[in-house]
Formats: C-alpha cells, sequence, structure tokens
C-alpha cells in the first residue's frame, strides 16, 4: 500500500466468505507513517493547521459501547442490475462446460485471431528491420496451443524455457515436444503482440502529448478482458478493492514499488473481487498525471472500478486505509453503496478529539465510537489499537471474539464491532484472488513489459474460469474439480488434447487373501474387513489389494470398481 497501515493478517485467519459463522480473527494496530506523524512538529508557524491537530467541527467526544448508536437512515437495499452469478448462456446449460470453453468466455475467437493478425504484423516487422528466423503464419489453433504450453509451464516449473525440450537428461519432459517444436514456440514467445505496430509507432510519436496512450501495446486484450470478465458473471453483495503487483524487469515509468508485497517492484493494479476470489474489473495504474479531478488517487481508482451503471445499489465495498477516506465514502453514500474499511487519524474529515479516546493501557474488547452523519468511526482495542469507518455498520451489537488471557491463559469472550469482523471477512476478496493466481501462474520472465501483462491477463481468464466452474457445478449439485485438476484439464484441451475418463480395467481379479490354506483354516486364515462394506471376506482385488466380498447376497469387488457406487 501507499501508505503504512493496518497489516493485512495471514490468510490462516481470514474468515471465508462460505462461513455460517465468523470465525474469530486477530486484529492488528492501525499506525501512522512516519510522514504523517500524529505528533506535532515543533517550530510549526502560527496560523497553520496540520492534518493531526483538533478541527474545529469535531464532536465533544467519543461514546463507549454502552451508548446505543443507530443508522441515521434505513439500511440501503440491495438491487443489483442483474442476479448475482454467472449469466447466461452459460447460467442454462444442464451440464458444466469444460474448462477450454469456459476459458474461452474470456479469450474467444475474435480476440485470438486479433492477437494472430497483430503479431504476424510484429513479425513481418521484424524481418524488415534485419532479424532473421523461420517463420510461418501464425493461427488461432496454435496460439491456443501456444497459451496451453504456457500454463503447462506454469504447473511444471523448470529454470528455463529451453528445459521443457531438453531431449538428453533425466529430467527430459517428453510432452511439450508432441505439441510444438522448441523453435517455434520461442519463435512466437519473442514475437507476441497484442496491438497493431504500425498504431503502436504512431501513438509513440505523441509521448509527451495528452493524447499519448501508455497501454496501447495492451489495450486491444486489456478493454476486451475487462468487458468479459463483467460480461459472464455479476458479483455478490460484499466487494473489496485492493492493490495487484505484476513483477517485471521492464523499465517502464508506470512500475511501482510497494514495500509489503511478495514481489516489491512491478506492474500495479487496482482490483475489484467479490468474496468468492473472482476478479469483476481490474484497472492498470498509469501515473497520477492521468487522473484529473483533484481528489487523490484513491478516490479515482475505487470510482473507477465501483461502477453503480454496472453494478447497481446496495452494494458494501471494503478497503484498507489507502482508500478510506470520509470524502470517498460520503460519495459512495450518495451512489447507494455502503463502504467500511479501515483509516488512518490523518486524514481530513476523521474526529481529532481526545475526549474519552482509547490510550495504551484500555483493556482488550474497549470500544469507542462517533457518528457522523451516515459514517461511523470506531476504535476498538484488541492487542493493539484497530481503527474502522463504515456507513452500513452501527457501533456495536453485542458481538464477541474469542481471546486468550494473558493471565490463566484461558480463551475468554471479547467485545468485538461488528464492522470490524466484516471487514476482514470481506476485505480478503482480492488476497484470494492473487492467491488463486499464484497457484499456477503462467508468468515468465520477460523484459517486455506488454508481454508479462498478457500472461497476467492469461492468469486472470485461467482463475475466473475456475470459479465460473465451481459455481456452475454447485447450481447442478456436481461434484467440482480441484484446483490443479482444472488447470490441467484446461491445459490438454488448448493444447488440442482432449482428457479422457480412464476405462475401467480388467486386471481388477478377486482373488484370495491367503492362498493354500485348507481343511478348517479355510474359513479362519486370511480373512480381512471388506474395504466396501466393512464385513469380513477371504477375498481381495489383486491389482487394489483392497479386501472386497464376493459372495451370492453382495458383489463389493464390483460395486467398488463402478464409479459412484461408493456415493449412491
Amino acid at each position: 500500500m501507499h501508505s503504512p497501515g493496518l497489516m493485512d493478517p495471514p490468510l490462516s485467519q481470514i474468515i471465508p466468505a462460505s462461513s455460517a459463522t465468523p470465525i474469530p480473527l486477530r486484529l492488528h494496530r492501525v499506525s501512522c507513517s512516519p510522514e504523517a506523524s500524529c505528533t506535532p512538529r515543533r517550530g510549526r508557524p502560527r496560523g497553520k493547521r496540520s492534518r493531526s491537530e483538533t478541527l474545529s467541527g469535531d464532536v465533544a467526544g467519543w461514546k463507549s459501547e454502552k451508548e446505543p448508536d443507530s443508522l441515521p437512515h434505513p439500511p440501503l437495499h440491495f438491487l443489483p442490475k442483474r442476479k448475482p452469478g454467472v449469466q447466461p448462456p452459460l447460467s442454462r446449460h444442464a451440464t458444466s462446460p469444460s474448462p477450454s470453453e469456459l476459458f474461452m468466455m474470456y479469450f474467444d475467437q475474435a480476440a485470438v485471431q486479433t492477437l494472430c493478425d497483430n503479431t504476424n504484423k510484429n513479425v513481418a516487422k521484424n524481418i524488415a528491420a534485419g532479424k532473421k528466423f523461420s517463420w510461418t503464419e501464425l493461427r488461432k489453433a496454435e496460439m491456443y496451443q501456444y497459451i496451453g504450453l504456457t500454463l503447462y509451464m506454469g504447473m511444471l516449473k523448470l529454470p528455463k524455457v529451453k528445459d521443457f525440450w531438453r531431449g538428453s537428461s533425466i529430467f527430459h519432459v517428453p510432452y511439450p515436444h508432441t505439441v510444438m517444436s522448441r523453435a517455434r514456440f520461442l519463435a512466437i514467445a519473442w514475437n507476441v503482440h497484442m496491438s497493431n505496430p504500425a498504431k503502436d509507432v504512431f501513438n509513440d510519436s505523441r509521448k509527451g502529448t495528452a493524447d499519448y496512450d501508455c497501454l496501447q501495446r495492451v489495450r486491444p486484450l486489456y478493454d476486451h478482458l475487462r468487458a468479459a470478465c463483467k460480461a459472464v458473471y455479476h458479483p455478490q453483495q460484499n466487494l473489496s478493492v485492493d492493490e495487484r503487483l505484476v513483477a517485471t524487469r521492464a523499465r517502464i515509468f508506470q512500475k511501482q514499488y510497494l514495500n509489503n508485497k511478495l514481489s516489491k517492484s512491478g506492474i500495479k493494479l487496482f482490483v475489484l473481487s467479490d468474496n468468492t476470489g473472482y476478479t469483476v474489473d481490474f484497472s492498470i495504474y498509469t501515473g497520477r498525471s492521468t487522473l484529473g479531478t483533484g481528489k487523490g488517487l484513491s478516490f479515482e481508482a475505487m470510482m473507477t472500478l465501483v461502477n453503480k451503471n454496472y453494478l447497481g445499489s446496495g452494494y458494501h465495498v471494503y478497503c484498507d486505509n489507502f482508500y478510506t477516506s470520509p470524502e470517498l465514502f460520503h460519495h459512495l453514500y450518495d451512489l447507494g453503496i455502503g463502504a467500511c474499511g479501515t483509516y488512518q487519524d490523518t486524514r481530513i474529515g476523521v474526529p481529532k478529539t481526545k475526549a474519552n479516546a482509547l490510550s495504551k493501557k484500555s483493556p482488550q474488547g474497549t470500544i469507542r465510537w462517533i457518528r457522523k452523519g451516515p459514517l461511523v468511526f470506531i476504535k476498538w482495542m484488541d492487542t493493539r489499537e484497530v481503527r474502522v469507518c463504515s456507513t452500513v455498520h452501527t457501533a456495536f451489537s453485542g458481538d464477541t471474539v474469542k481471546r486468550a488471557c494473558k493471565v490463566s491463559g484461558k480463551e475468554t469472550d471479547v467485545k468485538v464491532p461488528t464492522a470490524v469482523k466484516d471487514c476482514y471477512r470481506f476485505m480478503c476478496g482480492v488476497g484470494l484472488s492473487d492467491q488463486l493466481i499464484g497457484s499456477y501462474s503462467s508468468w515468465r520472465k520477460s523484459r517486455k513489459w506488454y508481454v508479462t501483462a498478457l500472461h497476467h491477463f492469461i492468469d486472470i481468464a485461467a482463475t475466473n474460469s475456475y470459479l465460473l466452474h465451481k459455481e456452475l457445478c454447485g447450481r447442478l449439485r456436481q461434484q467440482a474439480m480441484t484446483h490443479q485438476a482444472f488447470q490441467e484439464q484446461l491445459t490438454a484441451e488448448l493444447c488440442g488434447v482432449h482428457a479422457q475418463v480412464t476405462p475401467m480395467s480388467y486386471h481388477h481379479f478377486p482373488v484370495a487373501i491367503v492362498e493354500g490354506t485348507s481343511g478348517q483354516l479355510k474359513a479362519t486364515q486370511g480373512r480381512r474387513k471388506c474395504g466396501f462394506c466393512g464385513k469380513c471376506t477371504p477375498f481381495m482385488c489383486e491389482a487394489c489389494r483392497v479386501p472386497l466380498c464376493v459372495i451370492l447376497d453382495r458383489n463389493c469387488h464390483k460395486a467398488f470398481h463402478t464409479p459412484g457406487a461408493a456415493e449412491n
């Protein structure tokens, strides 16, 4: 984030959105940055007011949880533009579409054809410039194979791209060679291009003017993917807005440095996600100079993503202290969208009064709050102080969390504002999306920033496709694939190999557990519990080595090897 604030909780402490009963969270303190210290500086000229000084419009003092609080207006009604979830025609399918069909909702035939045409034009430009390499016209089927191989490399990681075609080694991988040759793959990777090279040259000539578009090289696929993400899925009520960093070594002016990210520098994106982790919308940060309302970067970034004309009203947006400001929350409230997020004491419009405020010696569970119209500012003492501002919550609704007592070590119930619990429950949508994308990322090192952006677009499409698959299977009451299984099948289908169900093997014969017994030992020796029904049996499967009954009234061997029989 741009300024230090409330630290993000570990993923193990984030409450999943699907859980019926929220899990207690360990929260951390909001701290002011050195540049925006809450302690007045010495030698400040008289007549000038700092953000940390008390403003004339402040209320008398902070209230405790014992004093009642109520929303000044009725709660906002949830009126989305469309029914939340997967949109038609996908929602009308009787069975869940294949992974490649879902992926092609984002990378459709038109988008891939544009990618092929511009890549071919870029190759012609490079050959005319004197670069020598063999090339044949790139077609859509081959481009899908290229995308499939990049996903394959994201799952089976090797130090270098060339290692996937290395033959004389114990680490030989035979599959990529069956899809395309190494020379062909590298030629596509060197020349892949999303925009028309002629338009790139014209756009570069306008650098330094207001007509220059710094996203020209990604613009065709960038606009198409954003529209597709919003077209095939409508988000749930609780949204989150946060930043995402895509690592790159390219020397570009819009590259950012964020110390609290795993990848410290790269292309920064502002991302809108719901509590499932679905990337609803995103925008690439291109610099402050392109944002012209004068209300700050956080205000502009939020309003770029939270579009009432697309979403509807009654949505709740959760964010961290970089975005939270009274001006932004008032504006969202006027649009019919609620907001909740952690905040910094140095923000303009935040109460500065010290009357009845929290101190370092306040006991755990102490709550203080101040309401200013639709906004309620809440301070809660956990192990450290937590600050939350909201337009959709009251100060205290009687919620509690479990905390260990320092003296006895036993867990006790500690009072907690609902706004704090909901903030950390629903603020993790973008973090969940980042986690899913990072699990099987197609990203490879490149000095061209737009190639890095292309691979990130592929990751967004693949991850969103998996989330669509999960929701469709839930609606149809089918068993959804795991993320790994979905990614494997998607890779196989894009590369031109359709996954097939392995037929039942005819080598699964029933045999005696102990052979060669005679006499009275036939009834007792070698009998074990059946792996299907739990009763004793002297037989087992020769291939599986699992004890299974083979008698007149029950044939557990057949039932065990019949797909779906165990579930019925």
